[in-house]
């Protein structure tokens, strides 16, 4: 591991903590037991953008079971991550407890989605399915058939969107594995189901076969038959779901084409219904893998279900919040165009440096997507047009880090910005020791502020590398398809005992605010939430909290925030406060540990360029500096994430060449008073609430402008508007029926009380008092609840439930959230929901007539606006020179004023010899002044200069200088 000094400036990497103390060996704290990552040769991957392999595809993100229900995971989330297939279960199945398509179209659809596969079989509660035994009497599957393409074409709003699979797995588990014995079964079933599901929807798309694995000897067999019997599926299906398949897919890929070509049957769409293993959800450097081959074969493609139904297959965090390798998934997203030829080090070769590359002409943008190693990396970029991209071009690396299954990840940092100049193949030096972590290369025309990396000082280290006591470390191969990904390839647990601590020395450049982040997995359904306890120099400074998880390798994130003195202090995290009593909730896995130097609020800007389109009918156009000009029903897309649920300032800088109103939706919803009043450059700012998370912020205007970027500002004074009502206010909160007060078991991170028992009936419901001065208008409500209902479960799935939480307005409307599973009654997270208030003083009803609604700590109303304000950029600037002659025998000094501004400007020249004033000169004119020494002669000096701009009250000033004269 890279060992770079620990007081180096700006972020380091893994290993830049010391893990010393004055009696530890080195060898005891495993730095010595492998070569620093410096060592080896960067390894080279080389694009070439002049070669085009083709149209982006783009259907490589697709999931199985990914959405749950309507709210989970969020619009934002889904939007984000862009997944254009889907697999759900069958509609009123009962395979799982949620995740019929008919619940969540509306989300997927409208977030971006193409179609949605069925699984028929899903119909059946059991898995195998049928005891994994096909009928005897094989027309009871058909009548199910009947009644999944029946509801499909009743009930959805977009049957037409619908792939129906009529069998998951037959070569598995599910009644045709037996090949020798079952192969004319199959056959005829297949033409059966083929021809019942066209008898009821004529125009319906098929898919098959769906086998576990490649299977070339049936798949042969089975198009010969679906060609000569005229039943061919309209998409080819089949899954790769080992480690394995990252060596062999291409070949498997290359097999069934070349099958396909000996039977005379026309190219099918494909689409590998399951891909990769528990090892490589979450983590963007394995992904990046996978995404890479599918998209070179020009496939689509779903993540396997391995887990729980709702969080993107473990590719996203809790209800509303990016990890790591949402960000790849976002970014394979965001990509348009052609791609182009990437040569790895090494194709079809597990756990290398991979990657896929698209250019994209009509945005002027070029970007590659690649990792998947632990050594430094080179990219070698060539090819690019500079009748697309000039002759300079920018490039920003940005950097998706492996944070856990559900540790948030906010926005990704530049670690690498270059400016070049085309001709040669450019070289870009990406430092990197990390197997997990995924990059993001985008190339673009020179921007008009030349882009920098993130010198915020950073710095890691592996739990496993810290000096450990009473605890004990262990292997999670990252080789085994079963094993949860852990950083490092290890991680530390036992951490069960009063005497248990992890302790490490760090050096920090500078006196300040750190905040400290643990990656750690908390057994939530055993335990509930975590904590340990955080010592600087041997004194207990702060406790860290842990939100409940599912498991003890299902890895989320605790935070604490720490002031330190430059210089070196010793950390440590134990599992007692005092020494003598174990803190609750302590048996906390950790992985890893960072430290971070806060300077000032939290704050991101998110370039214009890099922003989406959305519909590719309304693309918006990028001129010159990397702004983007929308106008009409055009918009620039932007997902920003916030840290902290609380107020924000949006500020979106843009110019205009006239009057324009621009237009900002915050996750749908419109924020009113932005725009510009008159030509010029402009910053319009709206101070809005923001739930932890990702949101989706889309800019446009009717009239036009070019938007440069989207910046956020944690805007923490403004939390006061927030109101926060505990559950057990009886002042403000009414229990009504069932509901009733309880306290919670330790460990837990209540406030308080709790309020349990709502819903399952109308009359179990709380009634919240209207908070006084919060009239009619658009609100967040922010709810601390628990919810760790699930179904019996299946030996591969957990099977969770989402519950439901109706805020009905007296004298106004209802409005649904959906709140997550959180894996414990005693543990509590935090999820927002809009709530648009018609009213002036109606109470809300809390509740949840049709089902049980989740348990609430707390709630806090916040209003979704509490200003905006509108600024015109003003550019202080002339251009001035002063002279000196002999006029009748007398030295004067004269003085030429150009205004170069846009607007009109008042100007005080101020000389030795007096002082003139020049009102309102025009834009580009020029003017001047003589100032009469009545001397014959003068020496060197200078004059002050000094002027406003129109609407502008500050006074600037420019002196210059003039020589001697007689």
């Amino acid at each position: 591991m890279k060992k770079p000094t620990p007081t180096t400036e700006g972020r380091l990497r893994r290993g830049s903590l010391a893990a010393l103390t004055a009696t530890a060996l080195v060898a005891s704290v495993g730095f010595a037991a492998s070569a620093p990552a410096s060592a080896a040769a960067p390894e080279v991957i080389a694009v070439d953008f002049s070669q085009s392999t083709g149209a982006f595809k783009g259907g490589a993100s697709g999931m199985l079971y990914g959405l749950s229900d309507d709210g989970v995971p969020t619009d934002a989330i889904i939007a984000g991550a862009r997944p254009l297939n889907l697999t759900q279960k069958a509609p009123h199945g009962a395979q799982h407890p949620n995740g019929d398509p008919l619940e969540v179209e509306d989300a997927f659809f409208d977030n971006g989605g193409e179609y949605i596969m069925t699984n028929i079989q899903d119909y059946y509660a059991d898995w195998s399915y049928n005891g994994g035994r096909r009928p005897a009497d094989f027309n009871t599957y058909l009548d199910i058939v009947r009644t999944v393409v029946t509801s499909i074409v009743t009930e959805s709003a977009h049957p037409e969107k619908y792939v129906f699979t009529p069998f998951n797995e037959p070569d598995g588990g599910n009644w045709y594995g037996n090949w020798g014995t079952m192969k004319s079964a199959f056959l005829a079933d297949w033409k059966a189901v083929y021809e019942t599901i066209r008898e009821i929807y004529p125009e319906a798309k098929i898919a098959g076969m769906g086998d576990t694995r490649w299977q070339p000897t049936r798949t042969r067999e089975i198009l010969a038959y679906a060609k000569a019997n005229n039943v061919l599926p309209d998409m080819f299906t089949w899954h790769e779901l080992g480690r394995g398949s990252l060596n062999s897919y291409r070949a498997h890929f290359a097999e069934y084409r070349q099958i396909e070509q000996d039977l005379g049957i026309s190219p099918l769409p494909v689409n590998i219904t399951e891909y990769a293993m528990r090892r490589d959800m979450s983590v963007p450097g394995n992904l990046v893998q996978w995404l890479a081959m599918f998209e070179d074969t020009k496939v689509d493609a779903q993540t396997a279900y391995w887990t729980f139904a709702g969080n993107l297959n473990d590719n996203q965090a809790k209800g509303n919040s990016a990890n790591g390798a949402w960000w790849l998934l976002k970014w394979y997203g965001d990509l348009d165009g052609e791609t182009v030829a990437v040569t790895p080090p090494a194709l079809n070769s597990a756990d290398t440096l991979q990657g896929l590359a698209a250019v994209d002409e009509d945005r002027k943008q070029a970007t590659v997507l690649f990792g998947g190693t632990g050594n430094g990396i080179q990219l070698d970029l060539s090819g690019l047009d500079p009748a697309v991209f000039g002759t300079t071009v920018d490039i920003q690396i940005r950097e998706a880090e492996w944070s856990g299954q559900e540790g948030e990840a906010y926005t990704p940092p530049v670690v690498v910005a270059q400016r070049a100049e085309l001709g040669s193949t450019i070289n870009v030096s990406v430092p990197n020791d990390d197997r997990l972590s995924a990059y993001q290369a985008v190339i673009t025309p020179a921007t008009a502020v030349q882009p920098v990396a993130d010198d915020t000082w950073r710095t890691v280290i592996e739990a496993e590398n810290t000096v450990l006591r009473d605890v004990t470390a262990f292997a999670q191969s990252p080789t085994d398809d079963w094993t949860f990904a852990a950083s490092g390839g290890r991680d530390v647990g036992s951490t069960n005992k009063v005497t248990s601590a992890l302790t490490w020395t760090v050096e920090v450049p500078r006196d300040g605010i750190y905040r400290f982040g643990a990656v750690a997995g908390v057994n939530g359904p055993a335990i509930g939430p975590g904590a340990h306890a955080l010592f600087v120099d041997g004194v207990h400074t702060t406790n860290i909290d842990y939100e409940a998880g599912f498991a003890w390798n299902y890895r989320g994130r605790g935070e604490a925030t720490i002031d330190l003195a430059a210089g070196t202090h010793e950390l440590s995290v134990r599992m007692s406060a005092n020494g003598t009593t174990l803190l609750p909730g302590s048996d906390v896995s950790l992985d890893r540990f960072d430290l971070t130097l806060l300077e000032g609020p939290e704050t991101a800007t998110y370039p214009a360029v890099l922003s989406r389109s959305g519909d590719a009918e309304l693309d918006y156009a990028v001129g010159d500096g990397g702004a983007v000009a929308v106008s009409g029903e055009q918009a620039a897309t932007f997902y920003p994430t916030a840290r902290e649920t609380g107020y924000y300032d949006l500020a979106v800088t843009y110019s205009t060449s006239a009057a324009a109103a621009l237009g900002l939706s915050l996750n749908g919803r419109d924020i009113s008073g932005l725009g510009a009043d008159r030509d010029g450059s402009w910053t319009s700012i709206a101070r809005v609430h923001l739930a932890k998370g990702v949101s989706e912020v889309r800019v446009s205007s009717s009239e036009g402008v070019s938007v440069e970027s989207l910046t956020t500002t944690r805007a923490a004074d403004a939390d006061a508007s927030t109101v926060t009502i505990e559950a057990e206010d009886a002042t403000k909160v009414a229990l009504g029926g069932a509901a009733r007060l309880e306290d919670v078991a330790q460990p837990t991170n209540v406030s308080g009380r709790q309020v349990g028992w709502i819903g399952a009936g109308e009359a179990n419901h709380i009634t919240v008092t209207r908070p006084a001065g919060f009239e009619a208008g658009q609100y967040d409500l922010s709810v601390r609840y628990s919810n760790a209902e699930k179904n019996t479960g299946h030996a591969y799935n957990a099977d969770i439930i989402t519950r439901f939480l109706d805020v009905t307005e007296a004298g106004g409307d209802t409005t649904r959230g959906g709140f997550r599973h959180n894996y414990s009654w005693k543990g509590f997270w935090t999820h927002t929901m809009p709530l648009d208030l018609v009213t002036g003083d109606g109470n809300l009803q809390l509740g949840n007539a049709s089902g049980s609604a989740p348990n609430i700590d707390w709630l806090r109303l916040s209003p979704l606006t509490v200003g905006t304000e509108n600024t015109r950029a003003v550019t202080a600037s002339v251009d001035a020179t002063a002279s000196t002659r002999m006029v009748a025998k007398k030295a004067h000094v004269t003085v030429t004023v150009t205004n170069v501004n846009a607007d009109a400007i008042d100007i005080e020249i101020v000389s030795p010899y007096g002082s003139k004033s020049i009102a309102n000169l025009a834009a580009g004119k020029t003017t001047s002044v003589s100032f009469n020494s009545r001397l014959v002669s003068i020496p060197a000096g200078e004059v002050i200069v000094r002027f406003q701009v129109e609407g502008d009250q500050t006074t600037h000033e420019k002196k210059v200088a003039y020589s001697a004269q007689g």
